[in-house]
């Protein structure tokens, strides 16, 4: 059992196969777990799709090498010592595009009545967002 953490979910795969550096998943497991399914055309997200170099084996009995797969992305990842945790984690540079676009993320929060509020209700206006922490 592997559990997967990614920017925006946490999965747990029965299924996964740890060997060395290599995360081999199902193709099923893989888009479950990070959005990218495997096509004729290679890996896809929506409409991008990454071709997959035949020279690299990425692919084998029908499970796909997560890991070679974002390090060919040029995509950071770690482990655990005893494999049993991974992190995907997202490039520096489209990191810094996100930044560079100074579009905050969109999220949904509470008021004190109780009353859901999303920042995309308020887009185009000027918003002052105020955070507090205890620590």
């Amino acid at each position: 059992m592997v559990t997967l953490l990614t920017d925006t979910k946490e999965s747990v795969l029965a299924e996964a196969r740890v060997d060395g550096e290599c995360l081999w998943l199902s193709g099923t497991d893989l888009e479950a777990a990070t959005g990218w399914s495997p096509r004729p055309q290679g890996l896809c997200r929506g409409d991008v799709c990454v071709p997959l170099p035949t020279a690299r084996e990425f692919v084998r009995t029908g499970q796909i090498d997560v890991a070679a797969v974002w390090r060919f992305l040029g995509k950071p990842i770690v482990h655990s010592d005893d494999g049993s945790v991974w992190v995907l984690g997202e490039a520096a540079s489209d990191r810094a595009a996100t930044l560079r676009s100074l579009q905050a993320p969109d999220f949904t929060l509470p008021d004190v009545a109780g009353r859901m509020h999303s920042l995309s209700d308020h887009r185009g206006k000027k918003v002052l967002l105020v955070s507090w922490a205890s620590w």
